[in-house]
């Protein structure tokens, strides 16, 4: 039963492991001020590129500062999805192995 066990988990570890290398290749993407900041991130919330049109270069501060907080928070608001989604097939694809 033991052995049994420690097959399972290193099954599921196996599992989530092919899941975050799957969400590594996922991009999603924030936008702001009409297309004018663009951030990309993978599935695993990590940022990936940033695109600021040149116009906003010469504008207040502060405008590109809110544009570039809500073009993040967009991008995350995507990623933490896209993630969530992710781990949730890999867990019922685990819990029948596991007898849940």
């Amino acid at each position: 039963m033991f052995g049994n066990m420690m097959e399972q988990l290193q099954q599921m570890k196996q599992k989530m492991e092919e899941s975050k290398q799957r969400l590594e290749r996922i991009t999603v993407e924030g936008v702001s001020g009409s297309g004018k900041v663009k951030v990309t991130m993978n599935g695993n919330r990590k940022v990936t590129g940033i695109q600021i049109d040149p116009s906003l270069l010469q504008a207040d501060p502060e405008e590109l500062e809110d544009l570039l907080i809500m073009a993040f928070n967009a991008a995350l608001e995507q990623a933490e999805s896209v993630n969530e989604a992710e781990m949730q097939s890999t867990a019922k694809g685990i819990m029948p192995n596991l007898g849940l």
